[in-house]
């Protein structure tokens, strides 16, 4: 869609606002990024559960908040955007997979942007798409949109009208992976086989929304430790394959094993990768320095080592590498909170590099800690 069609002025100094799905975790992380962030102002609110709602009764956080906790929650029609329209530059949405398609469609032919946290858009191809999610792939809209991290994708960001944030789990795998596979020096080799990479992620209850269910319930999760969805099963396999292959540039392949942890928010994932003759720890920082010269990443020197409990609510993300000599692993490990860096705040840094904006604009960069 050309720039003229749009609501949007690049010389404007601040942006409206709608988050469709405003009362589910994500969508209260949005909030609270929103409400801070210096070119952004909530304009609409909608949820489908709780529509009718004042913000501050579905989302209790916002209560007291001027502008924002006596918001009216609103149904949200993709057949009649006209009100969204006149109200919004910008729709975040965080709808299902298959609701995302025919919403995103509609507000972008009504001029606006649209930054998605489903998977609708993420992977390019169909064919890779419809296994995982048992539905039709919207692929001219995928090949159109820009898949949202700003580390991998800055210079396609730049002015992008359909963002695709990436999934949790995949940012976390990404980050220490991508400057093991692809050195952003061309007169660098990678330094880590392509082949044989595992994927090892622990994520907090969140992960799993709003919406109970036995998994999530309080007893069954506090003091527990379970994998799921485990030999090549989670849908974040094929996302991740994607953009590893494109910054190794071949077909690479991974093993999936994500586990749910008693905590809330927070991701950790550590990564493992067959290390290339030469390889050392001091090696990989140099790499993911240069690789990271730009964005919200912070690689780890020393004896740290990422804990998700100092990037709770922060945007950052904690990266470290190490190298077993004995078997001639790499190890690749990165902390997140899977709310902020692995979703919400993600999408306003991509949306910030689409503008031009800097990364870290509106952003929180220091953990909540204790």
């Amino acid at each position: 869609m050309a720039d003229s069609e749009s609501n949007l002025d690049r010389g404007a100094e601040r942006l409206r606002v709608g988050i469709v799905g405003a009362a589910g975790y994500t969508g209260a992380e949005l909030l609270r990024i929103v409400h801070g962030h210096p070119r952004l102002d909530l304009a609409f609110v909608a949820a489908r559960e709780r529509a009718g709602q004042v913000l501050a009764n579905a989302v209790p956080s916002t209560a007291g908040v001027p502008g924002i906790g006596d918001l009216l929650l609103e149904s949200f029609d993709p057949t009649d955007v006209r009100g969204v329209r006149d109200r919004c530059d910008v729709v975040f949405l965080g709808l299902p997979h298959e609701a995302s398609a025919p919403a995103a469609e509609a507000l972008l032919a009504a001029g606006l942007v649209v930054v998605d946290l489903s998977a609708a858009f993420r992977l390019k191809d169909a064919a890779h798409y419809e296994p995982w999610y048992g539905h039709r792939h919207a692929t001219a809209l995928a090949q159109k949109a820009v898949y949202g991290l700003p580390e991998l994708h800055r210079a396609e960001l730049r002015g992008a009208r359909l963002i695709a944030t990436p999934g949790c789990h995949v940012t976390s795998a990404l980050l220490p992976l991508a400057p093991l596979l692809g050195p952003r020096s061309s007169d660098k080799e990678a330094l880590a086989e392509s082949d044989g990479i595992i994927v090892d992620t622990k994520t907090g209850v969140s992960g799993a929304g709003r919406s109970p269910s036995s998994a999530t319930h309080f007893a069954e999760a506090a003091e527990g430790a379970r994998p799921y969805k485990v030999a090549g099963a989670h849908r974040h396999t094929p996302e991740i394959e994607q953009e590893l292959s494109i910054v190794a540039g071949r077909p690479v392949r991974v093993l999936l094993t994500p586990h749910l942890v008693p905590m809330t928010r927070g991701l950790l994932a550590t990564c493992y990768a067959r290390a290339r003759p030469g390889t050392t720890v001091e090696a990989c920082r140099e790499a993911a320095r240069d690789f990271y010269r730009d964005g919200l990443v912070t690689i780890l020197e020393g004896d740290h080592l990422p804990d998700t409990l100092f990037v709770r609510g922060s945007a950052r993300a904690h990266v470290a590498y190490a190298l077993d000599v004995r078997t001639g692993f790499l190890l690749g490990m990165c902390a997140i909170d899977n709310l902020a860096r692995g979703a919400s705040a993600e999408a306003v840094q991509a949306l910030n590099v689409a503008r031009g904006w800097p990364d870290a604009l509106g952003l929180p960069e220091v953990g909540l800690f204790p």
